[in-house]
């Protein structure tokens, strides 16, 4: 592994119950985060090379640990989200550079595939700051049921010359979904669309 480690943090989260109505089943959400070293904190680097190969290497790691979380294999899953905090000597696109070019490709292959695009954000900030992870159906954007998100934060990270990766995976969409849209029964997965 070529990224130097603090931490791994993984949350579970079950809904069982929304507005006095049971949710069955339950939505279940699990997230995957690591506290890592920031190689480039404080100095500008035009090749960041380094931290894109290191998202790939925790695609695979987070996505398995997100999974064992969760406990199914990884066609079950169908939603996912990506998200990273940089510490304040860092810069978004240390994020950018851990999130975008290589760390989709381990987590669908967990998966056992994933056509459409994996939701993500990017944000700045010190300890304990609250990191959203966008979620979205892995195979069909236009399921509005899946539009969610998930809420974390690690209380002591990032330190300044550190990131927060997370991945997040869940086993159905929003508890009581009724805005329309597609529906998980219609989709097609040609397109990552519908």
């Amino acid at each position: 592994m070529n990224a130097q480690i603090r931490k791994i943090v993984t949350v579970v989260e079950e809904v069982v119950s929304e507005m006095g109505q049971p949710v069955s089943p339950p939505t279940r959400r699990a997230a995957a985060m690591a506290v890592i070293a920031n190689p480039f904190a404080g100095t500008y680097v035009e090749d960041l090379t380094p931290l894109i190969d290191t998202g790939a290497e925790l695609g695979a790691l987070l996505a398995a640990r997100a999974l064992a979380a969760l406990g199914v294999p990884g066609d079950a899953v169908q939603s996912y989200g990506k998200a990273a905090l940089v510490g304040e000597n860092g810069e978004l696109e240390h994020a950018a550079a851990l999130l975008h070019p290589k760390l989709g490709a381990p987590l669908r292959e967990a998966l056992g595939g994933g056509a459409a695009l994996v939701p993500s954000s990017k944000k700045r900030g010190g300890l304990g700051t609250v990191l959203d992870i966008p979620l979205g159906h892995k195979d069909a954007a236009f399921v509005r049921s899946h539009f969610d998100g998930m809420e974390v934060r690690i209380n002591d990270a990032p330190r300044r010359d550190e990131i927060v990766v997370a991945v997040a995976l869940t086993t159905g969409g929003r508890p009581l979904p009724r805005v329309g849209g597609l529906a998980v029964a219609d989709i097609k997965g040609q397109d990552g669309l519908r």
